[in-house]
């Protein structure tokens, strides 16, 4: 769970630092706002949006010519696509619900057990072109009518407590198929069969051979003539297979997606999946990358008097061989702290002694590092334990 936190509060920082246009990642209100305040250059950032230009593609020759050179079309187009969008994330979460009921409690939960699974499975591609998905379909067809009661009412909850009002069709319809569930007097005997069916299935372990008996289970079904509830149920799982295909598309096909969603994957694995090696070796030999000082812009070969000691120590026992010699290494730490070019106003008329105060904190703090160790072979040197350049 730590983790998960770390990653989704570097996924905002990403998302809202380095997206000109996150600024439109707000509600839909605000959002008109915004829309109308943006500036040329930000309306030129939506205009290179991919989402973006795949949807001017689709339009027609005229509407193309206005959307790449009006201003005006574009903000009026952008704030219909918004809108669209915002209404995309209702429909979505409602539906992704309703198939999470009908999915988590089949055998070997082919599209997985929590939401979290069968919303990821969502995003990455259409969920309906996946085997999984075809096979909690099958599965699904084979429900026994007051399982299939149950999980309808689970779904007719889920859309009674949504706001989206695109649904409401979709809620009348669901409603109506409990209530012709409820009110059919031939299933018994086809729900003995569906329950003794969905036992054998859950004893199946192999994936082939749950497959084999569903191939099997969909022959038989070709041969004898279909029950009204089988019909019914036919019905109910194409409905809510239409459901999917119409709201669980996947958000990348959504124009203006870029706007809401932080896909920089390889980003965010870059702060988690952290290198302490190339991060010290940074930092100590070009301190300005991250403090920012002006005073310690410097050539890559040459050394700042104004960096922090342990930085001049660092660049120092990089032109060094393995084995460093502590006297040396002093001298030209001393010359470089206390170059006549140096206006660091800390150097100014400091004794010898404080200087060498300064130099051993330093080589102490490299040694803590684990770039250089005592060594047995001479007493006034350590060894190196790096190589090369780093």
């Amino acid at each position: 769970v730590h983790n998960f936190v770390k990653g989704f509060q570097l996924s905002l920082l990403e998302h809202f630092y380095s997206h000109p246009l996150s600024v439109l990642c707000c509600k839909v209100q605000e959002s008109e706002k915004r829309v109308q305040l943006l500036s040329h250059n930000q309306f030129e950032n939506i205009r290179r949006l991919p989402s973006f230009r795949r949807f001017v593609e689709s339009q027609e020759v005229e509407k193309q010519a206005a959307l790449l050179t009006d201003d005006k079309c574009l903000k009026e187009t952008a704030q219909a696509l918004l809108k669209g969008l915002y209404s995309y994330h209702e429909n979505y979460f409602p539906i992704l619900r309703c198939l999470h009921a009908f999915t988590s409690s089949l055998p070997k939960y082919p599209l997985g057990k929590q939401i979290r699974e069968l919303h990821c499975a969502c995003l990455e591609r259409s969920v309906w072109e996946r085997e999984e998905y075809e096979s909690a379909m099958q599965l699904v067809r084979m429900l026994a009518k007051d399982e299939l009661v149950a999980i309808l009412e689970k779904c007719v909850d889920i859309l009674i407590s949504s706001s989206a009002k695109f649904l409401r069709t979709a809620l009348e319809k669901l409603e109506r198929y409990v209530h012709l569930l409820n009110n059919l007097e031939e299933a018994s005997s086809d729900q003995e069969k569906s329950i003794s069916s969905l036992e054998d299935l859950q004893k199946k372990t192999d994936l082939y051979h749950l497959q084999k008996t569903l191939l099997e289970m969909k022959e038989s079904r070709r041969v004898k003539k279909l029950t009204t509830f089988e019909m019914l149920r036919f019905e109910i799982v194409d409905f809510i297979d239409g459901l999917v295909r119409n709201y669980l598309a996947p958000a990348e096909m959504q124009t203006l997606h870029e706007v809401m969603y932080f896909s920089a994957a390889n980003t965010l694995r870059e702060h988690l999946n952290a290198t302490p090696r190339a991060a010290l070796h940074t930092a100590l030999n070009n301190p300005y990358f991250y403090l920012k000082d002006d005073a310690l812009k410097c050539g890559a070969e040459s050394i700042s008097g104004a960096a922090p000691d342990i930085c001049i120590a660092y660049k120092l026992h990089l032109e060094c061989g393995r084995l460093i010699n502590l006297v040396d290494w002093l001298e030209a730490f001393s010359t470089v702290v206390t170059t006549a070019g140096n206006t660091d106003s800390r150097v100014k008329n400091q004794t010898d002694d404080i200087i060498h105060a300064r130099f051993i904190r330093a080589v102490s703090e490299l040694e803590f590092l684990g770039f250089i160790k005592p060594t047995k072979q001479k007493t006034d040197h350590v060894a190196r334990l790096t190589w090369g350049s780093c």
